[in-house]
């Protein structure tokens, strides 16, 4: 019955977004007023993740059921949102999100879907690990369509979108999708990962790819640092995020964060608190000088801030993991050319026979042409020689292959005269986002 009134609440009381952009100077503002549910803050920021808005700043405020949101968005250039068309769009999605929550599912999945067959991996990062798995698929004349590959912590996980390669469709063959399955198995086994060998058939069903990366490594607990095979978890004298946690007045569990800015950073940790079962009651989200401050007041979804030092604990490692994943590492490398089965198998064999470590990438393609990103270091984990990016640049062909840019494998830390604390504490004193001259009060 409650589940019931609920849904009538919600549909009686419809999100309203309202987008202008001439309230700020620099940034397009959205401000989203909606019935609050578990997951609504999430289904917003994945629409404006979705749509390659940045996020500049942002204030949420869900108490009393209602969820009240206001971002300063801008688009990859920098510039405010000029266009009616994309402006609606982002209005119908913010407006009917569904918040589909997949469920957590073990380390190597497929599910068939009527355009491609899905694959999620996940074990022990090693140098070769996904030239093997491209290998296995090209050998099953499975084609890569589409796919995301994350490494952290000694930990590997992807999301592989797959199609036959002769029909163009679907892998749906049981018999051919279990033997899929059980070689991709092995692979991931390697001499001495034989938890990470599970395999599950998923359901059918809707799947945000990014948000099933931070599942998969979470559920593979890449939170916890070790030392695996001569890997260093954390690299010395690298940037690091800076999380703290303190709880006040029995109501609220406080949580900061500084760290280095990037794309979908807000996304990645709003995501993991999700999963994790938090609710986000209050924040804010400033960038600056290519650092991002954040501040959350939070409580487990029973209502409870966090009550031991082992949650807490938790809770740090797993905000570090999700702010470091997506971290861009290593040297970037964008391949343009017309797409062919075995491509990405013949790719990363050329990369792994220069002992080339690949720390991320995107796959895609579009139409006849394969459009993928990657980012390498040395097995070790330091930048690349030139000579050897030369000498592949050379085997592949430098018209298809193109050097973009170098992310530094040992950053320094950011600036130090802000402390971790209270960073914006006056926030929810004042009750009112018009303090803060980023929107105007609509009526």
């Amino acid at each position: 019955m409650d589940d019931e009134y609920a849904k009538l609440i919600r549909r009686v009381n419809q999100p309203r977004v309202v987008i202008d952009n001439d309230a700020c100077e620099d940034a397009t503002i959205i401000q989203v007023d909606r019935v609050n549910k578990h997951g609504v803050l999430l289904e917003v920021v994945q629409v404006l993740t979705d749509m390659n808005l940045t996020i500049t700043k942002a204030y949420i405020s869900s108490d009393g059921g209602w969820f009240m949101d206001v971002f300063n968005v801008v688009d990859n250039d920098g510039n405010k949102i000029r266009d009616k068309q994309v402006i609606e769009y982002i209005q119908r999605r913010i407006e009917t999100s569904a918040g589909f929550v997949p469920s957590l599912r073990s380390s190597v999945g497929v599910m068939p879907s009527e355009e491609h067959t899905s694959i999620e991996l996940a074990g022990t990062d090693r140098p070769g690990l996904l030239s093997e798995v491209c290998a296995v698929l090209a050998d099953m004349h499975c084609n890569v369509v589409n796919a995301e590959i994350w490494t952290h912590n000694a930990r590997a996980a992807a999301v592989v979108h797959v199609t036959d390669d002769l029909t163009g469709r679907a892998i749906t063959d049981p018999k051919r999708l279990s033997t899929i399955k059980g070689l991709l198995c092995n692979v991931l086994k390697g001499n001495d990962d034989l938890e990470t060998a599970k395999t599950t058939l998923s359901a059918p069903g809707l799947m945000h790819r990014e948000r099933r990366l931070h599942q998969i490594m979470f559920a593979d607990r890449d939170y916890e640092r070790v030392e695996r095979a001569g890997v260093r978890a954390a690299k010395e004298g690298s940037s690091r995020p800076q999380v703290s946690l303190l709880n006040i007045e029995k109501d609220y569990t406080v949580i900061t964060m500084r760290s280095k800015d990037r794309p979908k950073l807000l996304f990645d940790i709003v995501c993991t608190l999700t999963d994790m079962q938090y609710v986000v009651f209050h924040g804010m989200v400033n960038t600056a000088r290519m650092e991002a401050y954040q501040e959350f007041y939070i409580r487990h979804v029973d209502g409870l801030p966090i009550s031991s030092e082992a949650e807490r604990v938790r809770v740090i490692q797993c905000l570090e993991a999700a702010i470091e994943r997506r971290a861009s590492e290593g040297l970037e490398l964008e391949l343009c050319t017309e797409d062919r089965l075995g491509l990405l198998s013949d790719i990363t064999r050329i990369f792994r026979e220069n002992s080339l470590s690949i720390k991320r990438a995107l796959i895609s393609t579009k139409g006849s042409k394969a459009n993928d990103t990657f980012y390498v270091t040395d097995v070790m984990g330091n930048p690349v020689d030139p000579k050897i990016i030369d000498s592949i640049c050379q085997q592949i062909g430098r018209s298809a292959l193109q050097v973009k840019r170098s992310t530094s494998v040992a950053q320094k830390p950011p600036h130090q005269e802000t402390t971790m604390g209270y960073l914006f504490g006056n926030l929810f004193k004042a009750r009112t986002f018009q303090n803060f001259k980023l929107i105007r009060s609509y009526s």
